[in-house]
């Protein structure tokens, strides 16, 4: 588990800015390709793919990808209930790595103000 996910995140998104300015037609594209997979307005609603997203980011161990559909989706609503849920899935069909990475999505989910464990 990474100390922020904020921190991440910002650490991230220089890097991709600094592809972005190397490689603008890549990254142009691949941001165009991004939104337009996860755009509302088809068979699954926005917040539907974002968990598909960060269920894919939890399985593939990426603690960056975790942090950011993590706090998208904290702005788009989502409950403490529907994140353990979903954590539920990741972690039967990944095993305990995917426990550990669904630890990281719930310290996420906290750090982006999403309710806290029941004491």
């Amino acid at each position: 588990m990474v100390p922020s996910y904020q921190e991440l995140i910002n650490k991230s998104f220089g890097h991709m800015q600094a592809l972005g300015k190397d490689k603008p037609d890549m990254m142009g594209k691949f941001q165009a390709f991004e939104h337009a997979a996860s755009a509302a307005g088809s068979a699954l609603d926005a917040k539907t793919k974002q968990l598909i997203a960060l269920a894919l980011s939890v399985g593939a161990r990426c603690d960056a990808c975790i942090g950011f559909h993590t706090k998208q989706l904290v702005g788009m609503g989502m409950t403490r209930a529907e994140l353990e849920d979903m954590l539920g899935v990741c972690i039967v069909m990944g095993g305990g790595p995917s426990l550990m990475y669904a630890t990281g999505a719930l310290a996420a989910y906290e750090e982006f103000g999403g309710e806290k464990a029941a004491a």
